[in-house]
């Protein structure tokens, strides 16, 4: 960043100077009297034993404004979660870990699932759920810091920019959204936020006619980051998606019960690299192009919850809009890459665009196939309203989960 511009409906808060991270970490010590604050760690088991995590894990050590850490941990039998116990005990924080696939917390997800309440997919949205369930059961933190796993370029700096807007307890912001420069090993990274969403929400523009949803989402610098905070107060009603459309879902929950005024985007870091995801053109199931449908899905609903109509026409004129722009969007990013000394491979690039533009289009006719599908997991007020003591249930479950000895 090199400038201070407002841009769009969203407030964009910058990193333009190189602020000591001990400066921001000190404020946020004294914001933790008022509003403890907690970061949330969606993981899978094999991420273990991955250098990104443990370069997470060592920068933690050093972060003294957190008052809770906890670990969704997924796929891992008890002898993992055991290590898992022993790999996140080296935190100074609490922590507590989540055994997602545990025998108490899936008796709890059976009874979900007996009164039709409980996620239908596996994945980073059930994670999540579940640990956002827990941070609400235990009733400690008022600010939660979600980021994910596999960053390789992680530093502190990161979380703390990333929690700081809504832990200073003089702004109004209820949720903080990330975003950073997609570049590594000298290449532009990001294909699906770069080709997919930014040409297809310009595409149903130029379709749809303007839109204030349309607006809001292009207003985010990195939609489908998985970076971001919270307020604790936004959580229980807050309906997550349990597919690929996690990012933009949430995002479109927080268009439909707050402000713009609400929600601010910070420039947490200048250098980002995670671990990517494969094209995998062969498998719709699979990868970016599960991906791609699964965002276009979400948006798509998005839009027809606010009277939006929908037929197989007009996702034919969406997907010939959106090969277009996204093409004439590979020129600009081909120059911009030249200009700045980066490498973009052209032909990669189109693959990708003629890869989600088929995507635009089968998620179009999925849409229309199945208009009432549900995607998103219930919110946990509506969980709570049909099982007053779920979230005992699942602190319970948590708390006795992480009490036992390792000879248990």
């Amino acid at each position: 960043m090199s400038d201070f511009f407002q841009n769009g409906l969203i407030a964009n808060l910058h990193n333009l100077v190189d602020r000591p991270v001990e400066s921001m970490e000190k404020e946020l010590i004294g914001f933790s009297h008022q509003n403890p604050m907690a970061l949330v760690l969606p993981s899978l088991y094999s991420e273990l034993e991955q250098p990104a995590l443990e370069t997470i894990v060592q920068e933690l050590t050093q972060v003294p404004y957190l008052n809770e850490i906890v670990v969704g941990l997924d796929r891992a039998d008890r002898d993992q979660f055991r290590h898992a116990q022993e790999y996140f005990g080296r935190l100074p924080q609490p922590v507590r870990i989540l055994w997602n696939d545990g025998p108490r917390l899936q008796a709890v997800d059976r009874m979900l699932a007996s009164k039709g309440l409980a996620p239908t997919e596996l994945g980073k949205g059930r994670n999540v759920w579940y640990c956002y369930g827990y941070i609400l059961a235990a009733n400690r933190a008022k600010a939660v810091a979600m980021h994910d796993c596999d960053i390789k370029t992680y530093d502190r700096g990161m979380l703390a920019r990333l929690i700081y807007p809504v832990a200073n307890p003089a702004y109004r912001y209820q949720f903080c959204k990330g975003y950073y420069s997609r570049i590594a090993d000298g290449k532009m990274n990001g294909r699906v936020c770069r080709l997919l969403v930014s040409p297809l929400l310009r595409a149903l523009k130029m379709v749809k006619g303007e839109n204030e949803f349309l607006e809001y989402m292009n207003s985010f610098r990195y939609a489908l980051s998985g970076e971001f905070s919270l307020r604790t107060d936004v959580l229980r009603n807050l309906r997550i998606p349990s597919d690929w459309g996690l990012e933009v879902g949430v995002l479109a929950e927080l268009h439909r019960n707050y402000s713009p005024r609400s929600i601010c985007q910070v420039n947490v870091a200048s250098v980002y690299d995670h671990k990517h995801q494969p094209l995998s053109p062969e498998d719709a199931r699979k990868g970016l192009s599960k991906m791609s449908r699964d965002i276009s899905k979400a948006i798509f609903r998005k839009l027809a919850t606010q009277g939006l109509v929908f037929t197989e026409e007009h996702f034919r004129t969406i997907k010939a809009t959106y090969f277009r722009v996204a093409l004439d969007y590979i020129e600009t990013y081909y120059n911009d890459a030249i200009f700045n000394g980066l490498t973009l491979d052209r032909h990669a690039e189109e693959e990708a665009v003629e890869l989600f533009a088929r995507n635009v289009m089968s998620a179009g006719q999925e849409f229309l196939e199945n208009p009432m599908a549900t995607p998103f997991m219930p919110s946990w007020s509506r969980v709570q309203s049909a099982i007053p003591d779920i979230l005992e249930q699942i602190f319970d479950a948590v708390e006795l989960d992480n009490q036992e000895t390792q000879s248990a």
